[in-house]
Formats: C-alpha cells, sequence, structure tokens
C-alpha cells in the first residue's frame, strides 16, 4: 500500500497493478488476493481524501495473455491521460495532495494492522469487492486512528515506546519528537 501512496505523493497520474489470476497462482500465499484488497482499500482511500480512485487499476492475468496485457495497459493509459495530471479533474493542487498523501502515509502502518484480516480474504467474485471497503467505512478507520504526542520535554529517552511499537515507526531519543 506505501508504494502506491508514495506514487501518488511523487506525482504520479496513475498505478497500474498486474498479478497473476487469482487462484492461479503459483505461490501458496496467494498474494494476489492481499494486493486485489490493498488496492480495494487503497481506492475508498483515495475516494476519501478526494482523488479519482479510477487513477489506480489492478488487474489479473498469465504471462502468456500477452495481447490482454497490452489491451488492458493502452486502456489505462487513455483513461489517465483523459484524467490529466493528478489533482487535475480534482480541483486540487500539488500542495493539497500531497498533505493529505501524506497523512495517509503516516496512518499505513496502523492501517494494515486494523485491517489484517479483511486484507487476507479470498473473495472471487468481483461483485462483492466494493462491499469489502465502502467509503463510510474507510472514513471511519482514518477518523478514529489512534493518536498520541509524547511531549520531548518529558521524555526521558528510555525506548520502551520505540520496543513496543509493532511497525518499528518510532525513531526515540532525548528530545526527539516521536
Amino acid at each position: 500500500m506505501s508504494f502506491i501512496a508514495r506514487s501518488f505523493y511523487n506525482s504520479a497520474d496513475g498505478v497500474f497493478i498486474a498479478g497473476c489470476r487469482l487462484n492461479e497462482c503459483s505461490y501458496i500465499t496467494h498474494g494476489n488476493f492481499y494486493a486485489l484488497n490493498m488496492t480495494l482499500l487503497f481506492k475508498r482511500i483515495m475516494e476519501y481524501i478526494g482523488l479519482n480512485p479510477e487513477r489506480l487499476h489492478i488487474e489479473f492475468m498469465t504471462s502468456s495473455d500477452a495481447q490482454h496485457f497490452a489491451e488492458t495497459v493502452n486502456n489505462f493509459s487513455e483513461r489517465i491521460r483523459l484524467l490529466g495530471l493528478l489533482g487535475a479533474k480534482e480541483n486540487l493542487s500539488d500542495e493539497e495532495i500531497k498533505e493529505r498523501l501524506y497523512r495517509i502515509i503516516t496512518l499505513i502502518p496502523y492501517i494494515k494492522i486494523a485491517e489484517r484480516e479483511k486484507l487476507k480474504l479470498k473473495i472471487n467474485n468481483p461483485d462483492e469487492w466494493d462491499k469489502i471497503f465502502t467509503l463510510e467505512y474507510v472514513k471511519n478507520l482514518i477518523e478514529s486512528a489512534p493518536s498520541y504526542w509524547i511531549d520531548p520535554e518529558k521524555c526521558s529517552a528510555c525506548t520502551l515506546c520505540a520496543q513496543r511499537c509493532p511497525v518499528s515507526a518510532i525513531d526515540g531519543g532525548k528530545n526527539k519528537i516521536h
């Protein structure tokens, strides 16, 4: 998910993700389902922050689907061309986009932990995909994210907070705002 967020943060106009067909992956983990769920979640996050979710696309195919791959990439490229530069159709400045995406980037470790069960789902039916993460669900997820602040004047640099952080997101030290 962070790759997607950073791509848009760095002004990519669109992100295309390709993976092997669902239930045909050679890897036992079936990571393509995880990629699908992260993409579905991030599309809703994009909608929540005011970016057009059509700028993000995931497609499943085999390595022998050269024609399908070429057509899909061409169609996606045309869609992005019509949408224009990131923020153009959304009426957002580069600064607004970066500010909104930065907030999401800082929440990604929390989101991945909070949504770990939903991100593991293996739902084959495309008609069900839109029901996994609704806009209201994502709004609640982001707006109810836990937040804390450590007073640098009171911090003794004990590193307990850094040791307990499940995603190693804390760079501790005396007088450093965590």
